[in-house]
């Protein structure tokens, strides 16, 4: 007498301690680019994309912005170059505990 739910099930061709061959694998996956994105994302994406292309194109240009807003991303730079040279003390970043 065998009960149904002990009953071991024999392995299938290609399966070696329960893994899939690589041809398995390649069957079952299902590659659908398309479904990644939503039909409203798309039309949200090309929207943008037209509007980036074409207001440009439309609207007057614009004047130049003022000498500090032009200066400030030079500066933002250079701190940031001075602390990446800095050197540092490595006792005081390691922790105490180690």
């Amino acid at each position: 007498m065998e009960k149904s739910g002990l009953r071991r099930r024999p392995l299938a061709q290609g399966h070696v301690a329960g893994l899939k061959s690589p041809q398995a694998n390649m069957n079952n996956r299902r590659i659908v680019p398309s479904s990644y994105f939503s039909a409203q994302s798309l039309m949200v994406l090309f929207c943008l994309t037209a509007s980036l292309l074409i207001l440009p194109l439309i609207l007057p240009p614009l004047p130049p912005p003022p000498l500090m807003l032009l200066v400030l991303p030079i500066g933002i730079f250079l701190v940031l170059l001075i602390l990446a040279f800095m050197p540092s003390d490595v006792r005081n970043i390691a922790s105490s505990y180690l």
